[in-house]
């Protein structure tokens, strides 16, 4: 009966680890899904940066701020979730987590649906029955403005109610509330795995998870390529009567879309949490504690322990009291204060420059936002993900430690820094448009000395100063709208619209102009392969670096303070690099701008064109300034580092001489104990000897 009692509990066993085991399979599936969900979501919303400028018409320091509302939201329940949610039941938090990043998802698209349809100002005829002779530069007087002064200067009735004013707020809200919800994710999930895999098989799990996250960045770039090539208002407009085209800067793509596919993906990673139990069965041990074998064969056991030992209860106010005395330890160390202050200025110049790098291929090479995202979704994204897993491969083929990965990372950011100053030579002249970039009585040589956009031929239009319809001359120069090229008629319709008796146009024999800016590209398109080689180059050898360097920050510090730093490290960076860096990047690329547009209601809105030779200099330069001070403090952490495992190796040479001589006079002792005790054994062997004899 025993027998077929301890079977059954045996079999019993056996049902229980194979559970667990499908459990944590499936909380490993679900976990990188979540990643996935997050990482796709995080990506398409830095794809999306130059669609939301146009479509609420707000400046780049703006869509920063949004930006960096993400990361905001993290901050506002880090620490709580982080303490408290291990505590609780963590797949279920997960879970609730999830459902906030896609609640927070779908709130950015809400204005798409709540607010008028996009309304960019264009002179092409969206009929082809209307009027044929369509005059953009009407006659008449100042005192009679023309229908399209009219409309940038005087606020149309009743714009309160149509105003794209405050719906911005919305996509802020949204998300903060997704940075909210992504906050669990990451260390419960993790701290789920490494509590219930096998030591052997967690490291590997963790890995399949962070591969996974560097998945998801790819399909977001590709996902905001996708929409930026459909029209914002699909389904709610005819096509045939766009007359502006994606390469437009007025363009602005079915942005709110991404956000739909971005939410319901998420939504539906929340799913298997649900499901899944608070605790497993710990893998890789033989009993769970208090089982019947162990009860009845082994008097008295102790419960088997957990492979991480449990840390004493503390109270909150020990705890309280214990906090400051160890951030004023961890703090008060040099390598490690060194280290967070080189990754934060580092990490706000990565940030910066891929927050806007679709943005300056946008605006400075005059790719599509389409093409911009596409390429970094293809290009740039997985050369970043091959760099990180070479590196740590190396670091492994290499054998590295502390000082060899210091190194390692240092070389490798500073080789991607050298070749980065290759991009300054990398310049493509901007557009050449009358009145913004040149005079109009000049056809070559750019200037940036703010020519008046009007002039004697344009004199008897009374052209607005706001209006912005670009056309291209037939002189190959691109004017600031069909009236300031002193266009007086029209025909055609939609993108065939084409303007003639152009007075500033002035080619003999062909005074026409159509609708959009003039190509005049050659040179950035030969130009544009080698920024695209050089930007792969770049990404890889500089992520080489990334994990020398996260090791670094693990080994440089005492092993009880390793989970603090960590801490401390992602709190840092979060508030001084993943807030700020958008913000002043965006409001550094706007003192480049040329011409800005005109908000419907009143007041400043997007800029149209920019100056590319500033716009170069100022994103290039503060990237590239901002490593350089990175460089600089380096000097002094390599020369601390050094004196440390100096010391660190004196240290323990002494403590292995310490622990020798106490050895030593152990084995003195022993052989004096041996020495003494020869003698008496000799005696008695002796005595023994003579009493035999006898």
């Amino acid at each position: 009966m025993e027998v077929g009692t301890e079977r059954g509990g045996v079999q019993k066993d056996r049902k229980t680890c194979a559970s667990s085991c499908s459990s944590l399979k499936m909380f490993l599936v679900a976990l990188s899904f979540a990643y996935f969900a997050k990482a796709l979501s995080g990506s398409y919303m830095k794809s999306t940066i130059t669609q939301l400028e146009r479509r609420f018409d707000i400046p780049s320091y703006l869509v920063g701020i949004i930006d960096g509302s993400f990361e905001m939201g993290n901050l506002l329940v880090i620490a709580f979730v982080s303490y408290f949610g291990a505590k609780l039941h963590r797949p279920k938090i997960i879970a609730v987590g999830c459902v906030l990043m896609s609640v927070g998802t779908f709130i950015i698209a809400l204005p798409h649906f709540i607010t008028g349809r996009y309304e960019f100002e264009s002179s092409a005829r969206w009929d082809v029955n209307a009027t044929p002779n369509l005059s953009p530069c009407p006659s008449g007087s100042p005192t009679e403005p023309s229908q399209y002064s009219q409309l940038s200067e005087v606020p149309a009735t009743g714009c309160e109610g149509d105003s794209n004013l405050s719906m911005w707020i919305y996509v802020l809200l949204g998300n903060v509330l997704r940075g909210i919800g992504e906050t669990p994710v990451q260390p419960l999930g993790i701290s789920y795995i490494d509590d219930f895999a096998s030591e052997e098989n967690a490291a590997l799990y963790v890995g399949c998870v962070q591969t996974i996250s560097v998945v998801g960045p790819v399909f977001g770039y590709l996902l905001g390529s996708l929409c930026a090539k459909i029209y914002v208002d699909i389904g709610f407009v005819k096509l045939e009567s766009i007359s502006i085209t994606p390469a437009d800067s007025r363009w602005v793509g079915a942005w709110w879309l991404g956000y739909i596919i971005a939410g319901i993906i998420t939504l539906l990673s929340a799913v298997p949490f649900w499901f899944l139990p608070r605790s497993l069965h710990i893998s890789g041990s033989e009993h769970t504690p208090g089982k019947p074998e162990q009860t009845s064969f082994i008097k008295n056991s102790a419960p088997i322990k957990h492979k991480y030992p449990a840390e004493e209860r503390m109270s909150f106010i020990e705890m309280a009291k214990d906090f400051f005395p160890t951030a004023r330890t961890l703090l008060g160390h040099p390598v490690y204060l060194i280290y967070l202050c080189v990754t934060i200025i580092q990490l706000n110049s990565l940030i910066g420059m891929v927050t806007y790098k679709p943005k300056y291929i946008e605006q400075h090479f005059r790719q599509s936002a389409s093409k911009a995202n596409f390429l970094m979704g293809v290009i740039n994204i997985p050369a970043v993900a091959i760099g990180i897993f070479s590196g740590g491969l190396l670091m492994k083929k290499m054998k590295l430690n502390i000082m060899g990965a210091a190194k390692f990372a240092f070389v490798t950011s500073f080789i991607g820094y050298i070749l980065s100053l290759f991009f300054f030579a990398m310049s493509c002249e901007n557009a050449k448009m009358a009145g913004v970039t040149l005079p109009y009585n000049s056809v070559t040589g750019i200037s940036y000395e703010k020519p008046s956009v009007f002039n004697a031929c344009n004199s008897q239009c009374f052209c607005s100063t706001n209006n912005w319809d670009p056309v291209c001359g037939g002189n190959g120069i691109t004017y600031v709208s069909p009236c300031h090229a002193g266009c007086t008629s029209s025909t055609g319709s939609g993108t065939n619209t084409v303007f003639s008796n152009c007075s500033c146009v002035g080619v003999a024999g062909n005074f026409t102009a159509s609708t959009g800016q003039c190509p005049d590209k050659d040179d950035c398109d030969r130009m544009f392969p080698y920024f695209l080689a050089l930007s792969v180059i770049t990404s890889f050898i500089i992520s080489l670096g990334g994990t020398p360097g996260y090791m670094l920050l693990i080994r440089c510090i005492k092993p009880q303070l390793k989970s603090f730093a960590l801490g401390f490290h992602a709190l840092a960076t979060h508030t001084l690099a993943g807030i700020p860096a958008p913000i002043y990047f965006g409001a550094i690329i706007d003192t480049t701008c040329l011409k800005w547009g005109q908000k419907r209601c009143g007041g400043i809105g997007a800029c149209k064109i920019y100056n590319t030779t500033a716009y170069r200099i100022a994103y290039l330069g503060l990237t590239l300034s901002l490593r350089t001070i990175s460089f600089l403090i380096c000097i002094p952490g390599f020369i601390l580092l050094s004196r440390q495992l100096q010391r660190e190796e004196r240290d323990a040479l002494r403590g292995s001489l310490t622990n020798g001589g106490t050895e030593l006079e152990a084995l003195r002792k022993e052989e004096f104990v041996i020495t003494n005790s020869e003698p008496l054994q000799r005696s008695k062997d002796n005595g023994t000897g003579r009493e035999t004899r006898l």
